[in-house]
């Protein structure tokens, strides 16, 4: 790659999990360089008013200034993405021009297309996204939102996931994991070749499954179904 300078990064959230999860992905991409770590949107105006951004990932959700509100504020802040929990926010986001509106739980692909954003703004070069989403996974876990917590779970843990209208139950051997968050959202986090979607309520790990016939799988005693719509693609993985 030609020569360029790594884009100075400003991580502004009030939860240390979510930061932690923001700084590694930082670290796995030389063309982004951990500037500061801020646990509230005040203490981010002081550090901008000293130190030299690039970049900023912002949280909504804080107390005394809201990311929102510190994007209204700041004088001539630089380029920023936002990273929330809540998908309300997102239009008022995007109003306040920011690059891109990140979800948590975020995701290393999500988060590479959020950042090649910011690239081009600089014209730097982009980065491929396959590649590095394949280097992030394999550290084979995940993480999921629980109340104001980000939980890591090792993906060889996970038995089947079952969603509860608004929310995901995650079974693992030892526990249930439940966060807030649709079904859909969660099958686009977990390795296409280690799970399956086989019902509009279920995901189960493939290496987990004890028996099957063609509408149920059993996994630790309990019995998963196979709906119509997903039985052609379980039944050719398994078969």
């Amino acid at each position: 790659m030609n020569n360029f300078q790594p884009l100075k990064c400003l991580l502004v959230d009030d939860e240390p999990p979510a930061r932690e999860i923001i700084r590694r992905y930082i670290e796995i991409i030389p063309m982004l360089q951990l500037a500061g770590e801020c646990c509230n949107a005040i203490q981010a105006i002081s550090f901008l008013q000293q130190n030299q951004a690039d970049l900023i990932f912002l949280d909504i959700c804080m107390p005394q200034l809201k990311g929102n509100e510190f994007l209204k504020v700041a004088k001539n802040p630089p380029p920023v993405i936002i990273t929330s929990a809540h998908a309300e926010y997102a239009l008022e986001g995007y109003e306040l021009d920011v690059i891109d509106y990140l979800l948590k739980p975020i995701q290393f692909d999500r988060f590479i297309k959020a950042v090649n954003k910011a690239f081009v703004i600089k014209g730097q070069h982009t980065i491929e996204t396959k590649p590095a989403a394949e280097e992030a996974k394999q550290e084979n876990f995940v993480y999921f939102r629980v109340d104001r917590k980000m939980v890591k779970v090792m993906l060889h843990d996970i038995l089947y996931v079952e969603s509860m209208k608004d929310y995901v139950k995650i079974f693992t051997g030892n526990e249930v994991i439940v966060t807030k968050q649709s079904l859909n959202a969660v099958e686009a986090m977990l390795p296409e070749k280690q799970f399956v979607r086989t019902h509009r309520s279920f995901i189960v790990s493939l290496s987990k499954i004890k028996s099957y016939t063609h509408e149920l799988l059993e996994i630790n005693k309990e019995e998963i179904p196979i709906g119509k719509l997903y039985r052609h693609e379980v039944l050719k993985m398994l078969e």
